[in-house]
């Protein structure tokens, strides 16, 4: 009887050590909604490392929020080094503050082709993020061109075709969340091929 006890304290503890309390945070991002096996835990690291979003607060990462389009632009402007823009006016009615966080990426954005707004001199600084559009900033960034009628194909396959959606299930004009900005920037721009995470599809079968 003690041995089945032991055997028993002893597979629960295994059980609590492997995917920790509700909340923990993982021993590596320091997120309480992070965990070391999430896909996009290694990306979530790349982008604190590099200031490029340090999470929303309280000790989350929040990888399940939507993006804005003011903070996707500012996310693709840090990671690659927060370049000063070369003019100081925007061209945007809704882009006024100077001050704001996304002030200069969107002038930078701009100035490199990465976007131009959605028409009626706006930006859209609260408009949600969705997949073609991450793309669309992250296949211009890499010099290929997506502009036209059929700029989201061109972008989603170019997008395809550069490893970005490997593990990924979206659709085009779905939004994305926190993760998987991170995770393709990270892929882009950082040691993506190298992700030690699992993909969504392995979780999903798990």
């Amino acid at each position: 009887m003690k041995r089945r006890t032991l055997a028993l304290i002893l597979t629960l503890g295994l059980t609590l050590g492997l995917t920790g309390p509700a909340g923990a945070a993982s021993s590596e991002t320091g997120f309480s909604d992070v965990s070391d096996l999430d896909y996009f835990a290694q990306a979530v690291d790349w982008a604190v490392e590099n200031g490029i979003t340090q999470g929303t607060g309280g000790g989350a990462f929040s990888p399940d929020a939507t993006v804005t389009r003011a903070e996707a632009v500012t996310f693709l402007w840090r990671a690659a080094g927060a370049p000063a823009p070369k003019t100081a006016s925007s061209s945007f009615s809704d882009v006024t503050d100077k001050n704001a966080y996304y002030y200069d990426a969107v002038l930078w954005a701009v100035e490199n082709g990465l976007t131009q707004g959605v028409g009626g001199g706006r930006f859209n600084l609260t408009g949600t993020l969705a997949y073609d559009q991450i793309f669309t900033l992250l296949c211009r960034f890499a010099g290929e061109e997506a502009s036209g009628s059929n700029w989201s194909d061109t972008a989603v396959s170019w997008a395809k075709t550069s490893g970005l959606t490997s593990g990924l299930s979206f659709t085009a004009k779905g939004a994305c969340p926190r993760s998987d900005v991170v995770y393709c920037l990270f892929k882009q721009l950082g040691d993506g091929e190298n992700t030690s995470g699992q993909t969504q599809e392995e979780q999903k079968s798990e």
